[in-house]
């Protein structure tokens, strides 16, 4: 009998988890940069080459689109390979309209992997980080409750329209929150499991009555 796939949940800031499928997907967003030095067998790998031959270069100071998992094996402060922009979103423009109202953005839209990108981002020595690291911090919690609100007041509805807006890491918080309602009103509607004591409890209390005993 196949066992049931249990979702591995995305890495914490700037590491990922390639064990979870969000991490994996969002190691292929691109960023934008510029070649700092020839780069010889990348041109094919990275849509620029005719695909005749595997030793296609990208010449020093071509810009270039390239996944964030590559960017960051070819970052490198001492040898200069590539250098890497910020995406618009990260930067200062964007900034300030998030930290004016975070929730009038249209995050999925503009991501969606916003939270777990910018994080990577982190990886690359940009004079911004700070500000970016802030930025993304306080747009979670500007967030935050709104997104939980809603996924506490919307019971047995169509939440297509709520979700619709939300970065990834935001549409599984919703998820989670649609859980414990559901949840919550099964157990109030008489309809949960019945609640038992947990094995680690009840051997917890067996271990202290033996040591009692002795």
């Amino acid at each position: 009998m196949a066992e049931a796939y249990f979702p591995v949940g995305p890495g914490l800031g700037p590491e990922e988890n390639f064990l979870s499928l969000d991490d994996i997907l969002m190691s292929q967003e691109k960023l934008p940069g510029r070649a700092e030095s020839n780069l010889p067998r990348l041109a094919f790998a990275l849509g620029q080459g005719s695909g005749a031959g595997s030793g296609d270069s990208i010449p020093e100071g071509s810009k270039l689109e390239i996944p964030m998992w590559l960017a960051k094996g070819l970052h490198d402060s001492k040898r200069r390979l590539i250098s890497v922009e910020l995406p618009k979103i990260y930067k200062e423009a964007w900034r300030t309209v998030f930290s004016a109202d975070a929730n009038v953005v249209d995050l999925h839209k503009m991501g969606p992997y916003y939270y777990g990108f910018g994080s990577q981002l982190l990886n690359f020595d940009n004079p911004e980080n700070p500000e970016i690291a802030q930025c993304i911090l306080q747009t979670f919690i500007n967030r935050f409750r709104r997104i939980m609100d809603s996924s506490q007041n919307a019971y047995n509805e169509d939440t297509s329209s709520l979700v619709a807006r939300l970065d990834e890491l935001e549409r599984a918080l919703f998820q989670a929150g649609q859980k414990g309602l559901n949840d919550f009103q099964c157990w109030e509607k008489g309809q949960a499991s019945q609640i038992t004591v947990s094995s680690l409890v009840q051997n917890y209390g067996k271990r202290k009555f033996t040591e009692m005993d002795g």
